[in-house]
């Protein structure tokens, strides 16, 4: 068992209110889950937590081994934590290739190059078209968002 990721005793209070108690998991690579829950159980502090967005009162997070707790967000997303938003806006003007192409080279610290040509990134490029054949996006990779079905 490899872990990709780990909380240890991960709390985190608001005044007299306890978002988060004594969180632990452990998250192996490769692994898949779901993190469910009704409304007010903590479900976006724990994910901000693990991401950087917010503190915790007490605990950790470990990533590959390393105790990340006290990085910024920013320097989260170069080891690989980032978090989406349940209401996306696509850049409708981009490609599939464009977009994770971007993402890539931002997760790289090549944000401000980003806009050099393909060859200029190719082992971004590579792994960018390695990611959209895995996701089956291959076929339109070079079409622009805008024209894609959304479920795509």
């Amino acid at each position: 068992m490899t872990v990709a990721l780990e909380t240890r005793n991960l709390v985190k209070r608001f005044g007299g209110f306890t978002a988060t108690n004594d969180v632990s998991l452990t998250i192996e690579i490769g692994a898949r889950h779901a993190l469910i829950g009704p409304n007010g159980a903590g479900k976006t502090t724990l994910i901000n937590l693990l991401t950087g967005v917010l503190k915790p009162t007490s605990g950790q997070v470990i990533v590959d081994g390393e105790d990340i707790t006290g990085l910024s967000s920013h320097r989260r997303v170069r080891r690989g934590i980032a978090r989406t938003f349940q209401i996306n806006q696509l850049f409708s003007g981009f490609t599939p290739l464009e977009s994770v192409l971007l993402a890539i080279n931002e997760r790289d610290g090549f944000g401000r190059s980003a806009w050099r040509p393909l060859a200029a990134h190719l082992d971004a490029t590579d792994e960018a078209v390695d990611l959209l054949e895995r996701f089956g996006l291959s076929g339109v990779m070079g079409e622009k968002t805008g024209r894609i079905a959304y479920g795509k």
